[in-house]
């Protein structure tokens, strides 16, 4: 089991500085080719900052171990909310009066809808990836038209972190580390998931809806919980969102049309419906502008704690 753990600690590690290097080179390599800092904002950041949770789906789709990879998308869905929302509430209360979510709260709700409507007709499959990366198209566009529409009154925003004057050396490099690391991250982290689910007698289902899961949310909540720490935890709503939308669309379509994935009747009686009630959840929040105040992120905490209880308790097989 050691080896088990280790595996599974250099696959996270992995995934994450690859991650990293591969968002910054390619976000340098769009700005050096003269690509606005909008567009690249809603395109390659945002790919880029999903590349981890794909490879891991893509990986666990391709190694006979589809469970994980929807594991991963619902269980991450599901941790984004209470956990990456939770625990900087705590730090510092989430305002969320500064920005308005409402139209991108209403897609997210939409895309949960439209994934669990597919479960249902599952396994999901290329047809049903087609769907779902047609629908993110869509998004895409309409996001970018609109843009490129106030891109006058938006021109001199930038792409926190990005280094424009990145030397192309650096940039190919960059683009080099990240995509050989993210496949090997991926790998470590499967193989590693599913060899502790088979030793424990535990569903490779709930390894994903948790083990998996958590790790692969781990880059948005250290940004959420550093935001906290200074003071901008406002910022942690609109990621969290954007990242779920993106789950759903884009990492269960590419994974979809890499193989099948038959989905496992614990996730259509229960999981899909705690996905979709923590969505639900933050409805007032965003709507009435209530705030994320210490005692609602304890109990986001707790309610997340008590699902993934209630998960490794009938989880085994």
């Amino acid at each position: 089991m050691l080896v088990d753990l280790v595996k599974i600690a250099a696959g996270l590690g992995l995934l994450v500085v690859a991650g990293d290097v591969l968002v910054k080179g390619s976000v340098a390599l769009a700005l050096r080719l003269g690509i606005p800092a909008l567009i690249v904002g809603l395109t390659v950041v945002a790919f880029g900052t999903s590349a981890p949770e794909m490879m891991v789906s893509v990986a666990a789709v391709l190694e006979g171990a589809p469970a994980i990879a929807l594991g991963n998308v619902i269980g991450s869905n599901t941790a984004n909310i209470l956990l990456v929302l939770g625990l900087p509430a705590i730090i510092s209360a989430i305002r969320t009066d500064e920005h308005d979510t409402r139209e991108s709260y209403v897609i997210m709700l939409g895309a949960s809808l439209l994934f669990i409507l597919l479960c249902f007709t599952g396994p999901l499959g290329w047809p049903h990836a087609l769907v779902l990366l047609g629908a993110l198209a869509l998004i895409l566009f309409r996001q970018i038209r609109e843009a490129l529409a106030h891109r006058a009154n938006r021109a001199e925003e930038e792409i926190e972190g990005a280094d424009i004057h990145m030397p192309w050396a650096k940039i190919g490099l960059f683009i080099v580390l990240g995509l050989i690391g993210l496949p090997f991250g991926a790998d470590f982290l499967v193989d590693g998931a599913s060899s502790i689910a088979r030793a424990f007698g535990i569903s490779e289902a709930v390894i994903g809806l948790t083990l998996v899961a958590v790790g692969t949310s781990l880059p948005e909540l250290a940004t959420s919980v550093n935001a906290a720490i200074r003071g901008r935890a406002d910022v942690a709503l609109g990621n969290v969102i954007g990242s779920n939308i993106f789950n759903l669309l884009c990492i269960i379509g590419v994974s979809g049309l890499v193989g099948q994935l038959p989905v496992p009747a614990q996730m259509l009686r229960f999981d899909l419906w705690v996905m979709l009630g923590a969505a639900v959840l933050i409805a007032p929040f965003i709507f009435y502008r209530w705030p994320f105040t210490r005692m609602i992120g304890i109990g986001f905490t707790v309610v997340y704690a008590a699902y993934v209880v209630v998960l490794m308790t009938s989880g085994m097989v």
